[in-house]
């Protein structure tokens, strides 16, 4: 028998299984990991920080791309909400925990580099307000509950690298 041809063999099952997209099993973990986050942010969100009545956002929140795009726009949002806020800091960490989590996984289990997603044009208005300090970071703070609450209902897009 030809072991050059066995070793090819073995050598091409190691790369496939090396680069394959991460196990159904893995995703599964991550994704409950991400959800229980999300929904503990939430509770915090509701419980720690109460919204001006009658206080809207338009235009609604921003479209889920997968996990760079869940990063980019909640470290996005998070960099606006001032630390001057009463309540902001277990809020802070929290989004930072969930967007460290996600991005950590993101870098050990995606094989495929996609492009850095575009800033959001919700994003990108309140990054050009903030000389506004404490309104952009109530709106801030309304955008990734917001954001938090369309996630959770589309955790399959965590699936999309």
């Amino acid at each position: 028998m030809d072991y050059t041809l066995v070793l090819l063999f073995s050598l091409v099952h190691v790369l496939n299984v090396g680069t394959a997209a991460p196990l159904p099993v893995e995703v599964v973990k991550m994704k409950s990991k991400v959800k229980w986050m999300a929904e503990q942010l939430v509770v915090r969100l509701d419980k720690d920080f109460k919204v001006p009545a009658g206080l809207t956002l338009s235009p609604p929140t921003n479209d889920l791309d997968g996990l760079s795009s869940v990063v980019t726009v909640l470290g996005g949002y998070n960099s606006l909400i001032s630390d001057t806020l009463d309540g902001v800091a277990q809020i802070k960490y929290d989004i930072s925990s969930l967007t460290g989590y996600l991005n950590q996984w993101r870098q050990g289990h995606c094989s495929e580099q996609r492009p850095k997603p575009a800033v959001s044009v919700q994003l990108q208005a309140l990054q050009s307000r903030k000389q506004f300090i404490h309104t952009v970071s109530v709106e801030a703070i309304m955008r990734v509950k917001e954001f938090l609450n369309l996630l959770l209902k589309n955790l399959e897009h965590l699936q999309t690298c």
